[in-house]
């Protein structure tokens, strides 16, 4: 497992994606009209719109607010890391293919953060994270 981004959920993603365009340095790469990343060398910061919530579940995550970090981590095989915590870990969602290409599932840590775990599972996304 390694640690693979921080994701913010935004209000207003144009501005949020051209705001850390701008303090980074990097482009943003987006993936989907509601997702962004921009991918640094230590680091990637993921920016999603306020409508991608829903994705994982309703009301899991809100702009300007103190919920809006999803802590991420690539895995190898989702499949096994979800039979592995998916009765040790309060989930949020259970396993899907998100619409950017990764298979994941979602839960909180003791503190209430959302963690998920994923792995690339479409074409694009395996040759968009072989090149990381």
């Amino acid at each position: 497992m390694k640690f693979a981004s921080t994701r913010l959920i935004a209000a207003d993603i144009k501005s949020m994606v051209a705001f850390y365009e701008m303090v980074t340095g990097h482009s943003a790469e987006w993936l989907a009209p509601v997702f962004a990343e921009i991918v640094t060398p230590a680091a990637t910061l993921a920016i999603g719109g306020a409508e991608t919530v829903a994705l994982w579940k309703e009301g899991s995550a809100e702009p300007r607010a103190n919920r809006t970090a999803y802590i991420e981590f690539q895995v190898d095989d989702i499949d096994a890391e979800y039979k592995r915590l998916k009765d040790k870990v309060p989930l949020v969602h259970e396993l899907k293919t998100m619409p950017w290409g990764n298979k994941t599932f979602q839960f909180r840590d003791p503190e209430g953060t959302a963690v998920s775990l994923y792995m690339p599972a479409t074409d694009a996304a395996k040759r968009r994270f072989a090149s990381r």
